[in-house]
């Protein structure tokens, strides 16, 4: 009897074993093969070892969505370490932040990195090595830190990366289902990133669902266009492994016309997608001149999906299934919605995934009545171990409901649950703002922007926008002197990462604020700017 593997690693060692020559990977003109993948994370992970990393050390990834970033992270859990994928584009300071919070062992970084690597760098006190990508088989002349090529961990290997190299399995450690397996960033409302930690039987278990519910098989090809750093797309890569599938993996959805192609020529048929996504396909005049034949499913995740555009979905695609789904880094996902449903509650996010448990919640934890009200609250083997080196954040999320036996996370949005048991989202507790499928801490925009010379006041808010879900706004109250929105928005972009920077600049005499002296941001929604 064969059982299923409880690290996430061994679900790629399994898909190797079974479907050595099968396609796992596309991107970029090249096609990767299970064995391909498994042989060239083995290596990693001696190579890692080599560079001091031990069991539950931290491996930041810096590569964006590519093949070296798929090969790093599975190497880093074969060397027994924690991966975290940060966005290829990530400036300077977040990424220091990171490195410092995570005391990361080693970071993978492309050489082109190499300048915003060193601002990072500097002054930090970690022992930090780096295995730079796309070197010559010698280090940089002038190394950041201790360091190692890429071309020099696979030299070795007969053929390059493609040869096949005998897994050092006594070199490997082996870790327990309860050992983290990622730590994954994302905005918190202090304004610095906070490290989400998934043990890998949190991973396996939330992957497991999700596949369960969207029926996924062994000839599923996944056209993947969301980052990796972010829980939704990394989820298509750990996904489709697990049942042996194909990803076509791109680097954004800037270009739809070029990344909607690949749908016919690559016999694509799963499309995951962020509600701005689907509004740029909805607004290409020639969008009904495409070959969607192939498609078995779409799912549209991390923000609301609105109705019109879910039902114009489905008319421009009618054979393919349609899954309105919620979720939270915190446990990937809770809730999903599809098939005849959709038709009857469109503007509901569904039911709990198999084995999720959600409830709807007054302030005293108590369960509201159907159409109240209240915050939701999950539990399952899918939910997060906790943040990073933040006990204090932990607690507040992570606390007793209904069961006292058990911690619920609470998720900071307000729901109502209908007769039937169908859950619809209300609206967020805080004011994070959802855009582009990421979570932006206001917090974080606005300490950047403050420190641009004639600023002497920043605030940000999240207004609608049909495409993004969320716009970022920010106003400004400026010192005297020249500044003008050209500024503020260049300034931006030179040290944001692109979702984070604003698209709209107002500026105004004065923020208004509250009786305790705080930024009144509900009143900044009536504000005329000047």
């Amino acid at each position: 009897m064969e059982f299923d593997p409880v690290l996430v690693q061994e679900w790629l060692r399994r898909s190797a074993r079974k479907t050595p020559e099968k396609e796992a990977i596309v991107c970029g003109g090249e096609r990767w093969s299970y064995g391909k993948v498994d042989a060239c994370s083995d290596r990693l992970a001696e190579a890692l070892i080599d560079l001091g990393v031990r069991r539950q050390d931290r491996v930041v990834i810096l590569t964006g969505n590519c093949m070296e970033t798929v090969v790093s992270l599975y190497g880093t859990l074969k060397a027994g370490g924690v991966f975290i994928v940060l966005e290829g584009n990530t400036k300077a300071r977040r990424l220091s932040y990171v490195i410092q919070n995570s005391a990361a062992r080693v970071l993978v970084a492309w050489i082109d990195q190499a300048a915003v690597v060193q601002e990072a760098r500097a002054g930090l006190e970690t022992d930090l090595r780096i295995v730079w990508v796309g070197a010559s088989a010698r280090p940089p002349e002038c190394p950041i830190a201790p360091s190692i090529t890429w071309d020099s961990v696979f030299s070795s290997l007969s053929g390059g990366e493609g040869g096949t190299h005998p897994a050092a399995a006594d070199r490997l450690p082996r870790c327990l289902d309860i050992d983290l397996a990622c730590l994954i960033y994302t905005s918190g409302t202090t304004g610095n990133p906070k490290g989400v930690m998934c043990s890998h039987r949190d991973v396996i278990s939330a992957a497991k669902s999700i596949v369960q519910y969207l029926g996924n098989r062994q000839d599923d090809v996944i056209l993947n266009a969301l980052p990796l750093s972010f829980g939704y797309g990394l989820y298509q890569i750990l996904m489709s492994v697990m049942f042996g599938g194909t990803v076509v993996l791109e680097s954004s959805f800037l270009y739809p016309h070029l990344l909607l192609k690949k749908v016919a020529q690559e016999k694509v048929t799963g499309l995951p997608l962020v509600p701005s996504m689907a509004a740029m396909m909805l607004r290409m005049d020639n969008i009904a001149a495409y070959d969607f034949s192939t498609l078995r499913y779409m799912t549209s995740a991390s923000a609301a999906l609105p109705v019109p555009h879910l039902m114009s979905l489905r008319r421009l695609i009618p054979q393919a299934k349609l899954y309105n789904m919620y979720g939270l880094t915190e446990c990937v996902r809770v809730c999903y919605l599809a098939g005849e449903e959709l038709d009857r509650r469109p503007a509901s996010v569904g039911r709990p995934m198999p084995n999720c448990e959600a409830l709807v919640v007054d302030e005293d934890g108590n369960e509201v009545k159907p159409g109240d009200v209240g915050e939701l609250i999950i539990r399952g083997s899918n939910v997060m171990q906790g943040y990073w080196n933040d006990p204090d954040m932990t607690a507040g999320v992570y606390r007793p409901g209904p069961y006292p036996a058990w911690r619920w996370l609470h998720s900071g949005d307000y729901f109502r649950r209908d007769e039937e048991g169908f859950l619809h989202f209300v609206g967020r507790k805080d004011d994070m703002i959802k855009t582009r499928g990421e979570r932006v801490s206001p917090k974080e925009v606005e300490d950047t922007i403050c420190e641009l010379e004639g600023v002497a006041e920043a605030a940000v808010i999240g207004v609608p926008d049909d495409v993004l879900g969320q716009a970022i706004k920010v106003f400004i109250v400026a010192r005297a002197g020249e500044l003008d929105e050209k500024v503020a928005l260049r300034y931006c972009a030179n040290k944001l990462s692109p979702f984070m920077v604003p698209k709209y600049v107002e500026f105004v005499a004065a923020l208004p604020k509250t009786a305790h002296g705080k930024v009144n941001k509900r009143a900044l929604l009536t504000v005329e700017g000047k």
